[in-house]
């Protein structure tokens, strides 16, 4: 395995040199850099232009000065000597400054778009692949290629006008007509209908409890303004984390597993308790105290599980641990709730929080809550459009992926055993499952990495993608090459993990030197 990461390693070298070589070539031949100041009216025109000459180093040929970037370039290499060189932009700013600034943004962007995209793509190509042919996945594959099909820039648009400008009228008065309540209760109960199985009586059971739950939580809302004044509370928080405890252990365990229930349970109460005992500690929360109390909660919910024991100690420590976690989600969650109104309310916001542009609000300084509630509000839309985007191909693929398994021999030999439907698909057929996707997973985070450069330009989101289209508006060559080099080198290595993913994901796969 060592040989073939370094065999990998030294090709993807000669890789990235030869393609920056051509890269490098075609930018310098694509126009001129000076095209701007040669128009100019500026009395002190010549001296501008031989400023940028210098600046951008135009009086040596270009494949010499390639070289000169190269050079520049290798420094980044060296740990700790803080001697990255990769060049100037036209407007003096360090390449290396703007990279960072630009990845920052994208890596925020594409983030939980990415997760998203894979836990819920998945997800629904695996439930699909399950009930094939039913309602549900006619349903989840017409949705799919919907929004797959549908331009980036104009779904963009859509965001913005109902996502944003709709919503954020309606925080100005948020009362729910009845109309409002009726046609959301209608499309609630489709969706359940969906996901119930045949028989039709028990489909439209499915519809009426949908319809009514929807109808009757909507009016609640709207009745105790929850809208103006949003919160999560103990009650919720107690129902969601036992359903959620329930869920964690049917997927991880089973419901025969009582001491992993039992752990999981134990866990939803210690969380209701912390919801009392951390919040005052959170007025003043960090980062690091956030990151903190996530891996206490973990190591928790680790102790309980392995306290509890059973037969299986694993299934409850891994349950114990998730359902710790999620109910200390939640309760962040919670807080920031709490905090809406104060942000919605802010001078700077005046009361229209979902943005349409930008990364942050310009001179917002309201301490970690605020804060978050701003980069969420301001991550909201492109998050969604490139979830939508992306959703499509990982559903099919997972669902293609699934199906295939689920017809090998060893799944009826497993079902031939008396092993349960759940271990089944959970042990042997999902884990076979994931193979195919670890190549479309890795490609996609390169690329979006690199730069989501519709999304951005949309949403005027000062990412990779934008960096890229400005240079290569201003024929500017080193923020051309700054963005080639991280792309080239995330889509190489990302494609380097992806095989090694392979090895662990079936042992059955071996890299051989």
């Amino acid at each position: 395995m060592l040989t073939y990461i370094v065999r990998r390693l030294v090709t993807a070298v000669l890789i990235l040199f030869g393609a920056s070589f051509v890269v490098y070539q075609l930018t310098a031949l694509s126009g001129d850099p000076l095209e701007d100041l040669r128009g100019s009216n500026a009395p002190n025109r010549d001296q501008l232009i031989q400023q940028r000459i210098d600046l951008l180093d135009l009086d040596t040929p270009a494949p010499l000065r390639y070289f000169g970037w190269l050079a520049g370039a290798a420094k980044c290499l060296v740990p700790f000597a803080a001697t990255c060189d990769l060049g100037q932009s036209i407007q003096g700013e360090p390449v290396a400054t703007a990279l960072v600034r630009a990845m920052g943004n994208t890596i925020t962007l594409v983030t939980a778009a990415t997760f998203l995209a894979i836990v819920i793509g998945v997800s629904l190509g695996i439930i699909t692949a399950l009930r094939q042919y039913s309602g549900l996945d006619y349903g989840v594959t017409f949705m799919s290629f919907l929004f797959f099909s549908l331009p980036i820039f104009w779904l963009a648009v859509l965001l913005k006008e109902f996502g944003a400008i709709g919503f954020n009228n309606f925080l100005a008065d948020p009362q729910i007509s009845g109309s409002t309540i009726l046609v959301v209760a209608i499309a609630s109960g489709l969706i359940w209908s969906l996901f119930a199985s045949r028989p039709w009586a028990r489909k439209g059971i499915a519809f009426v409890l949908g319809a009514v739950v929807a109808a009757a939580l909507l009016f609640v809302l709207g009745a105790v303004d929850w809208f103006s004044t949003p919160g999560l509370g103990p009650v919720v928080l107690l129902v969601t984390g036992v359903g959620a405890a329930f869920g964690i252990v049917l997927l991880t365990a089973g419901l025969r597993n009582r001491k992993a229930l039992l752990s999981a349970l134990i866990m939803v109460a210690l969380g209701l308790v912390a919801y009392y005992v951390v919040n005052p500690f959170l007025n003043g929360a960090t980062v690091w105290l956030i990151v903190g109390l996530a891996i206490a909660t973990v190591l928790v919910g680790l102790a309980v599980g392995y306290v509890m024991g059973g037969y299986d100690r694993g299934q409850s420590m891994r349950a114990a641990a998730s359902t710790g976690l999620l109910m200390g989600l939640l309760i962040v969650v919670d807080r920031f709730m709490v905090t809406w109104p104060s942000y919605v309310d802010n001078p700077r916001i005046r009361g229209r929080p979902i943005a349409t542009v930008g990364a942050e609000t310009p001179g917002l300084d309201g301490g970690f809550w605020i804060n978050g509630l701003d980069t969420f509000t301001h991550l909201l839309l492109p998050t969604l459009a490139l979830l939508l985007a992306s959703l499509a191909g990982y559903s099919r693929y997972s669902r293609a992926s699934m199906l295939e398994i689920m017809n090998m021999d060893y799944i009826r030999t497993a079902r031939a055993k008396g092993l349960s439907e759940r271990t089944v698909i959970m042990r042997h057929a999902f884990r076979n499952a994931l193979i195919p996707l670890a190549t479309l997973v890795a490609f996609d985070i390169g690329a979006l990495i690199g730069g989501a450069i519709i999304t951005e330009q949309v949403f005027a989101f000062a990412g990779m993608g934008q960096l890229f289209v400005q240079a290569l508006q201003r024929v500017d060559p080193d923020p051309i090459m700054g963005f080639f080099l991280v792309a080239g080198i995330l889509a190489l290595v990302f494609n380097l993990l992806a095989d090694i993913v392979y090895s662990f994901l079936d042992p059955r796969v071996r890299v051989k030197a």
